[in-house]
C-alpha cells in the first residue's frame, strides 16, 4: 500500500513557498531533450511471477564471470572467495544494529575494525590506517583532499596511469573547494614513458600515481617520493589489486605519505560492480587530518581488552569547520569480509596467493606473445598486464566474447586514442584451458 500523507493542500502550500506552479515546474531546468514525452513503454501491470520470469530472462543474457575463461580486470577482479568468508561474517558477534558509538555493546563491530586496519596499515606499509571508506576512488578523492589541507596548497598532479575512473574522482570532488585549485592530469603512459618529477613545484600539493598502474606496470617510486618531499609535496600511492601487496614493495617502503586503494579483490566477490570498499592508510604524523573513523585498542575498568571509537573528524562529532570529511560510514560488511578472508590466508598464505597470480599471469602473457600479431607492452607486471593487437581491441574483445571467452578490457572504453590495447588480468581461479582458450580466440580473431 502506497503511503501518500500529503494532501492536496499540503502540496499547494509547497509549491506557493517555493514560488512555483506545478510540480513541473520543478524540472524545468532539465533540458526539453532529455525529458521523456509520456510513459516508460512498460507493461501497466503484471504479476509477480510474471515479471520474475521477464527479469530472469534478462539476467540470462549475461554472461558470469565464473561461467566462461575470464580474464577482466581494470580495477575489479575475480578471486576465489572461500566458504567459510561467508558464512562467519554472519556470526552474531558482527551482526548488531548498533553503531560503534556504543562499545558496550558492539565489541564485535570495534574489534574487526580494529583488525583490519591493523591489517591495512601491515599491507601497505603505514602508520596507520582508518575503518575503511567507500571504495577506492572516493579513497583517492579524500586523499587528494587531505593533501591539501596539509600542504595547504592547490596543485595537484595525477598520473597518467591512474585508472581513468579514480581521476574522474578526483576531478569531481575538487571541483568545488577552491576556485584557483588546479588538477594537472597527464596523458597515458602505456609504455611507462611519464615524467612526473619535473612537474613538482613550490605550488604542488600532492603527487597521486598507481603502482601496479592501470596497465599493470611496476614502479620503484623511491625517487618521485624523494623529488615530491624535497618540493614540501606528498607521495599518494594508489593500487587496485589489493592482492599484489602480498608480492611487491609496499608503498610506505617506498615513501608514500598516503595510500588508498581498492580492497574488493579480498574476500569480496564482483557483485555486479559493487558494494565494494576503500583502503586508506597514512603516517602518524598526519593521522588528524585523516577521513573517517579509528578504532583502538584499550582496557576497561576491570583490565580486561576492549575496544572503542577512538577517533572521528566527522562533522557529527566535531565543529563543521574542523571536519575532515562528511564520510558518514565505513564499508561494514566489506570490510569485515576481507578480514576474514586475510585473517584465513595469514601472511604465508597471501604470499602464496600472490605467487600464484603472479605465475599464472606469466604463463598467459608468454602463450599471448607467441599469437602473431600480438605485442606484450608489459616488461614488469603483477597479475595484470596490456597487449596491442592489430585493429580495434574493442571488436576483437566482442569476438571473442561471441566465442566464449571474456578477454579483458579495451583501453579505447577509457582512451579512446588507444583502441588497439587490452589490459588483461589473470587471477588464481584462471586455469590452464582458460589460458589455452584465451589463446585460440585470439589467434581466430586476429587472422
Amino acid at each position: 500500500m502506497r503511503y501518500l500523507p500529503l494532501n492536496e493542500d499540503d502540496r499547494r502550500d509547497m509549491l506557493s513557498s517555493m514560488g512555483v506552479a506545478s510540480v513541473d515546474d520543478l524540472f524545468r531546468d532539465v533540458p526539453e531533450a532529455a525529458r521523456l514525452d509520456g510513459p516508460l513503454d512498460l507493461p501497466r501491470h503484471q504479476g509477480e511471477l510474471e515479471v520474475q520470469r521477464h527479469m530472469e530472462a534478462l539476467a540470462a543474457r549475461n554472461v558470469a564471470a565464473g561461467s566462461v575463461p575470464f580474464f577482466v580486470g581494470a580495477g575489479a577482479y575475480r578471486h576465489h572467495i572461500p566458504a567459510s568468508v561467508q558464512h562467519l561474517i554472519q556470526r552474531g558477534e558482527f551482526l548488531t544494529a548498533y553503531t560503534p558509538y556504543q562499545p558496550e555493546i558492539s565489541q564485535g563491530t570495534l574489534q574487526y575494525l580494529f583488525e583490519f586496519q591493523t591489517q591495512v596499515a601491515r599491507l601497505t606499509g603505514m602508520d596507520v590506517a582508518n575503518a575503511s571508506m567507500y571504495d577506492g576512488s572516493t579513497g583517492c578523492g579524500e586523499a587528494v583532499l587531505m593533501a591539501q589541507r596539509i600542504t595547504k596548497r592547490r596543485k595537484v598532479i595525477l598520473s597518467g596511469n591512474l585508472h581513468p575512473q579514480y581521476a574522474d574522482v578526483v576531478e569531481t570532488v575538487t571541483r568545488f573547494t577552491r576556485e584557483d585549485e588546479r588538477v594537472l592530469r597527464r596523458a597515458p603512459a602505456p609504455q611507462g614513458d611519464e615524467d612526473l618529477v619535473g612537474l613538482i613545484d613550490e605550488d604542488t600539493s600532492c603527487v597521486v600515481v598507481q603502482n601496479p598502474d592501470f596497465f599493470g606496470r611496476l614502479q620503484d617510486l623511491s625517487g618521485l617520493a624523494a623529488a615530491a618531499h624535497q618540493a614540501g609535496a606528498l607521495l599518494i600511492v594508489v593500487f587496485t589489486e589489493a592482492v599484489s601487496l602480498g608480492a611487491i614493495r609496499s608503498p610506505g617502503e617506498m615513501g608514500a605519505d598516503i595510500v588508498v586503494g581498492e580492497g574488493q579483490s579480498i574476500g569480496n566477490a564482483l557483485n555486479f560492480g559493487g558494494p565494494y570498499l576503500g583502503l586508506f592508510a597514512t603516517r602518524q604524523k598526519f593521522v588528524r587530518q585523516m577521513p573517517g573513523r579509528l578504532c583502538g585498542e584499550t582496557v576497561d575498568s576491570e583490565g580486561r581488552r576492549g575496544f572503542v571509537l577512538t577517533l572521528s573528524t566527522r562533522e557529527q562529532h566535531i565543529r563543521r569547520e574542523k571536519a575532515t570529511s562528511n564520510i558518514c560510514t565505513n564499508s561494514g560488511l566489506c570490510s569485515l569480509a576481507f578480514t576474514i578472508h586475510m585473517t584465513l590466508l595469514g601472511e604465508t598464505g597471501l604470499r602464496r596467493l600472490a605467487a600464484l597470480n603472479h605465475a599464472k599471469a606469466v604463463k598467459t602473457a608468454e602463450t599471448l606473445a607467441r599469437v602473431p600479431g600480438v605485442e606484450v607492452l608489459n616488461d614488469s607486471f603483477f597479475n595484470e598486464f596490456t597487449i596491442r593487437v592489430p585493429g580495434s581491441a574493442a571488436q576483437a574483445i566482442e569476438r571473442m566474447a561471441a566465442q566464449g571467452v571474456l578477454a579483458g578490457v579495451p583501453v579505447s572504453r577509457f582512451h579512446p586514442d588507444h583502441d588497439d590495447l587490452i589490459v588483461l588480468a589473470v587471477t588464481e581461479t584462471n586455469t590452464d584451458q582458460d589460458i589455452a582458450a584465451l589463446a585460440r580466440a585470439l589467434t581466430e580473431v586476429l587472422q
